[in-house]
């Protein structure tokens, strides 16, 4: 018997990550054979922020005040610049032809209190990309998760555990997916075994602030500050005593916790430490954290995506540290690495067009399983397919045709 192809739909995935330097756009072709999601990915897009509300949404992070008014500039800024987004994503990945945009939006905060997430805050109104596009759009994709006593995050695990679950099956061995953006996420998969995904610490967040910091640069490009330095012990060791990193998943973290303060608190008093030592040093807690969490879980294969895997020293590092577990990145399988967020976004809307749950919850800790986002209509009402039914348990990348 055939399997059968249904749900066939293309989807436009958008999401700007916590380093803030831009939007990812991707472009997908999804549809069901049975129990298996197939994604095709058609491409994928970096569209920059343009600088004031680049430089706008960072002055109202924390450590920061923020007034109301200057959200509200903030929510429209993001959704406009989202709007002009997807409308680059449909022309020029998808022919023209999509049928839903789908919107992780920009987090700006997470509100996180005794280990519990209270509350999470994307900006990027979503009637704004509804408006340019004429489609319908999926967003506010973190908000039910968290209402159901998740974490809203990582929603990485939706499709690691599903991408991941044939390779763990097939070496019998814990595989790990890990994520290196402004904050460092990782999705264990282990056959038989529950998925467990949390938030390991920062990964770009204090690398960008000390490269900016010291040189002005956003990053540390090519990682070459870091690798022009060495690792300071005595700064490690304070970073490190941080009681994040000792924490029991399920946990997740943000810039409200790793910024400017937590990073000036852990130099004062010390001797002073040069531009090449801070950058080796704060590589290196990303490297150790990061390890560290894995050989907790008896990963053997790490598959790295997101903006740090174009950082040698970070990526020298990783290798270093994770000793006897095989580094390799998401390219490496077939989804583009770059792009791998917004690809998981235009999964996740998919799923909710669809009628089915978006979220692994002994990875988000919710409480059981749950239809994400709000539906926002295009210039018709909305019209859903009939709910796909069944569970859905593997994905497969495919290669675009022709």
């Amino acid at each position: 018997m055939g399997m059968r192809a249904s749900h066939r739909f293309r989807v436009i995935g958008l999401i700007s990550g916590t380093s803030i330097d831009g939007i990812d756009v991707a472009a997908a072709d999804l549809h069901a054979e049975d129990g298996t999601v197939v994604l095709t990915p058609l491409g994928e897009l970096d569209v920059p922020y343009p600088e004031p509300l680049r430089e706008g949404l960072l002055a109202a992070l924390p450590p920061n005040p923020c007034t109301a008014g200057e959200l509200t500039r903030l929510d429209t800024g993001v959704g406009q610049a989202f709007a002009d987004a997807a409308r680059r994503g449909a022309a020029e990945l998808a022919d023209g032809r999509a049928d839903l945009v789908a919107s992780l939006g920009q987090t700006v905060f997470h509100w996180v209190e005794d280990g519990h997430v209270r509350g999470t805050l994307q900006l990027g109104q979503p009637a704004w990309i509804a408006e340019a596009t004429g489609l319908p759009v999926c967003a506010d994709l973190r908000a039910r998760d968290v209402a159901a006593g998740g974490h809203g995050a990582p929603l990485a695990s939706t499709l690691d555990q599903l991408w991941l679950r044939d390779l763990a099956e097939d070496t019998g061995r814990s595989v790990a997916a890990l994520n290196l953006g402004g904050i460092a996420n990782i999705t264990v998969v282990a056959d038989g075994e529950p998925v467990i995904a949390y938030d390991t610490g920062p990964a770009n967040a204090l690398l960008d602030l000390a490269a900016h910091r010291i040189a002005g640069q956003r990053s540390d490009v090519d990682g070459r500050l870091a690798l022009g330095g060495s690792v300071r012990s005595d700064l490690l060791l304070r970073l490190l005593a941080d009681p994040y990193f000792a924490a029991a998943p399920p946990k997740s973290t943000g810039k409200e916790h790793f910024n400017a303060d937590y990073l000036d608190s852990a130099l004062t008093g010390l001797d002073p430490v040069g531009a090449g030592d801070l950058l080796a040093t704060l590589t290196e807690l990303t490297a150790v954290t990061v390890a560290d969490q894995c050989r907790r879980h008896g990963v053997t294969t790490v598959i790295a995506s997101g903006g740090g895997v174009a950082n040698p020293a970070l990526m020298t590092a990783l290798a270093r540290t994770l000793r006897s577990a095989v580094l390799k990145t998401s390219d490496d399988l077939g989804l583009p690495g770059a792009g791998k967020e917004a690809y998981l976004t235009a999964l996740l809307g998919w799923l909710t067009w669809c009628g089915v749950p978006g979220t692994v919850p002994s990875a988000t800790g919710a409480r059981g399983p749950r239809v994400l986002g709000a539906l926002v209509p295009g210039p018709g009402p909305l019209i859903l397919p009939a709910p796909l039914g069944g569970a859905v348990t593997r994905l497969r990348v495919a290669e675009k045709a022709g």
